[in-house]
């Protein structure tokens, strides 16, 4: 052999190192960059099962039990305005009892209503019907008028009861409205301590949502340099191809490398599966069924294509 085809089988030969090695070096760090998009992608899966949990608890657990508690405030807060409306009733109603007190004398009451206002009936029938002298009629008017007195006080005892009677319904009902304000209070902070802790998982679900973004962001950022890097990878392959097309890059009339041969039977054997698993995936996706990592990114290069 002449020396310079010595040369040129030499040159072959360093072209030939030097473009595998470009494309072993664009294929690692597209590899390194996939392997990146794939943690990613985990990162984003675990951030949307955080932020489905977080929107269960808060609108399944604490939104409910807000809500229930809100309603049984409400419920309570009706029965307390009822149970004032009623403490009202019966402050007016002790306000037409209470009368100024009089100094009476102490008087047995051995008779009932009845009977006394029969006595009155009866003395006056007797003014009317019998002939009286002024005495005898003085005496009875004066009678009469004990009567009315004893009956008087009477009613002014019966009034008095009845003052008793409005008192204690008074009291009643101010016992319970105390009971109602110490209810209102506890599920009031039951409703209040749930509405906090479902606030909280609403916050913790915008946080993850930002963290979603960034993570969104970077995947893409990380996917454009990695798809860079797979068209140079790919341009240096259809190179190599053209290049060495029918030539043996280490001399004229010898036969290419096995190592070559079986670089290029394996990115034939690579692309073959590829769309295979595209043709999968395409139909998964139209199927509405839940793709894996690797199927969700050949539909994405296909999109770009």
């Amino acid at each position: 052999m002449s020396r310079e085809g010595s040369r040129n089988t030499q040159s072959s030969r360093t072209s030939f190192r030097e473009l595998q090695f470009q494309i072993e070096d664009l294929r690692q760090k597209r590899d390194e960059l996939n392997k990146k998009t794939k943690n990613y992608i985990n990162d984003l899966q675990e951030i949307e099962i955080e932020i489905a949990n977080s929107l269960k608890i808060a609108k399944e657990k604490y939104k409910k039990k807000r809500d229930y508690w809100n309603n049984k405030v409400k419920q309570l807060k009706e029965k307390k305005v009822e149970y004032i409306t009623l403490l009202d009733h019966f402050i007016e109603d002790k306000k037409k009892f209470q009368k100024p007190e009089k100094d009476t004398k102490n008087k047995k009451q051995i008779i009932s209503m009845k009977q006394i206002e029969r006595k009155i009936d009866n003395l006056e029938r007797r003014i009317e019907t019998e002939k009286l002298d002024i005495a005898e009629e003085n005496t009875i008017i004066d009678k009469i008028r004990e009567l009315a007195a004893m009956k008087q006080d009477y009613l002014l005892e019966e009034n008095t009861n009845e003052l008793l009677k409005i008192e204690r319904k008074i009291e009643i009902v101010k016992i319970n409205l105390n009971k109602i304000y110490e209810q209102l209070n506890k599920w009031s902070d039951k409703s209040q301590e749930n509405h906090a802790k479902m606030l909280e998982e609403f916050q913790n679900v915008d946080k993850l949502k930002e963290d979603k973004k960034k993570l969104e962001e970077d995947l893409i950022e990380n996917k454009k340099t990695a798809d860079r890097y797979h068209e140079q990878y790919l341009k240096l392959m259809n190179q190599s191809k053209k290049r060495f097309r029918g030539k043996n890059p280490y001399g004229q009339g010898k036969i290419p490398s096995e190592r070559f041969k079986e670089m290029t039977k394996k990115n034939q054997m690579l692309e073959k599966i590829k769309q295979e698993k595209l043709a999968t995936a395409l139909e998964k996706q139209k199927a509405g069924k839940k793709l894996n990592l690797f199927e969700a990114r050949l539909i994405l290069e296909k999109s770009k294509e």
